[in-house]
């Protein structure tokens, strides 16, 4: 593990996911600022590469949940790494799970012992599970809990899914499938973009469409989507289903997609390391985060309430950016070649640590005040004396021979 020079990043703890499978856990606290890997959990095995992730970081009974390669999903608690519950999906391997969102739990439902999420496959096969948290994983068992699915694509390949913030909408696309809108309670498709018109040669390209996300967490009607051909769009359901408005950002694809907490600015990250942040109503580019990343950009996630987003892909740093000045704050070096990360926004350093750092502090001062009122001790000088006599004494005697 390496780390570039700090700029005092804030007290984070990030959770991120690679291709041979494992789970990292970035934390800096106010005892050092850097980032730095605190816990590392599994085994190296690419069949068990994790292709997507979703976290609950409630204050209380916090939840991690993972799709991998080899068609499992697991329920793991991001404090420890303990695996409360594995599945197998059908079909898993053939057709992958690329999405998938971990449903908050209701505080008035704390007791209960099962949890819902929305996955959907490469096919478009969309389902709402129920699983049971601490139900004892079994490698062989296949998913046999309450499951409802539906289908959201009848051709293509879904790359980008996104669950709205009240929980009660989702949306997909990706290679051939229009950006469609469903809500979740009755499975019905309530929107879908227009697929764009014939060139002037009669010639008709299909969208694809590598990333997604909502605008505004308290409105469903704006979304913001990336396409393969370096553009960003700004779809408003209300209004229409051709996009309001459309951005060409540098010459290769959009990889990453993710919104700001102030409702119109979002943060890009390109297949070329290129990451920056637009002003979506308008469609200004506000600036480009300094320093160049060397790989492809493939998860950014910004923090609910520290300006600062963290960003990592397939150069293998974790990176924490300052969302004002767009300076890096810091960058981990982590091995493998990352596909998706999670902030907990919910850790805090404090506690223990300021009270002992005071302690020891009070400490330190109270016995240099005992050394202070100590009489004066010569040893140093007497040591300086003797390696003088020593030193002349061996010039005494060279001038002798």
């Amino acid at each position: 593990m390496a780390a570039v020079e700090s700029r005092d990043c804030p007290v984070i703890r990030a959770l991120t996911f690679d291709v041979l499978g494992l789970i990292k856990a970035i934390q800096s606290s106010y005892a050092s600022t850097s980032p730095k890997i605190v816990e590392t959990w599994g085994h190296p095995d690419s069949s068990n590469s994790i292709l997507s992730a979703s976290l609950n970081d409630s204050k209380f009974n916090p939840l991690l949940a993972v799709a991998r390669k080899n068609g499992h999903i697991e329920l793991v608690n991001p404090l420890n790494g303990d695996i409360h519950s594995s599945r197998i999906i059908e079909n898993g391997v053939e057709d992958p799970i690329v999405a998938l969102h971990l449903f908050k739990k209701d505080p008035t439902d704390s007791l209960s012992r099962e949890c819902t999420l929305v996955t959907c496959t490469r096919k478009g096969n969309a389902a709402l599970r129920s699983l049971e948290v601490d139900k004892t994983p079994s490698e062989d068992s296949t998913c046999n809990d309450s499951v409802t699915t539906w289908n959201v694509c009848s051709s293509g390949e879904v790359l980008c899914s996104a669950v709205h913030g009240n929980e009660s909408q989702a949306l997909f696309g990706g290679k051939g499938v229009e950006v469609n809108l469903w809500d979740l309670e009755t499975r019905s498709k309530t929107w879908s973009s227009k697929a764009p018109p014939k060139s002037s040669l009669g010639i008709f390209t299909p969208t694809c469409f590598t990333a997604a996300t909502f605008l505004n967490k308290e409105d469903h009607h704006k979304i913001v989507a990336g396409t393969d051909n370096h553009q960003v769009r700004l779809y408003d359901i209300s209004a229409q289903r051709r996009p309001v408005i459309s951005v060409d950002f540098r010459e290769a694809p959009i990889k990453a997609v993710t919104e700001d907490i102030d409702g119109h600015t979002i943060y890009i990250g390109t297949g070329s390391g290129d990451l920056a942040s637009i002003d979506i109503r308008t469609g200004k580019l506000l600036g480009c985060f300094l320093g160049k990343c060397s790989g492809s950009i493939r998860s950014i996630v910004r923090h609910p309430e520290i300006p600062l987003i963290v960003s990592v892909g397939l150069d293998r740093y974790l990176r924490v950016w300052d969302v004002k000045t767009r300076q890096l704050l810091s960058a981990v070096f982590l091995k493998q070649h990352l596909t998706n990360v999670v902030i907990d926004s919910n850790f805090s350093d404090l506690g223990t640590t300021g009270i002992a750092v005071d302690a020891l502090s009070d400490e330190a001062q109270l016995n240099q005040n005992e050394v202070d009122a100590s009489p004066p001790v010569k040893r140093k000088k007497g040591d300086k004396k003797l390696k003088s006599k020593k030193k002349s004494k061996k010039i005494v005697e060279e001038e002798d021979d």
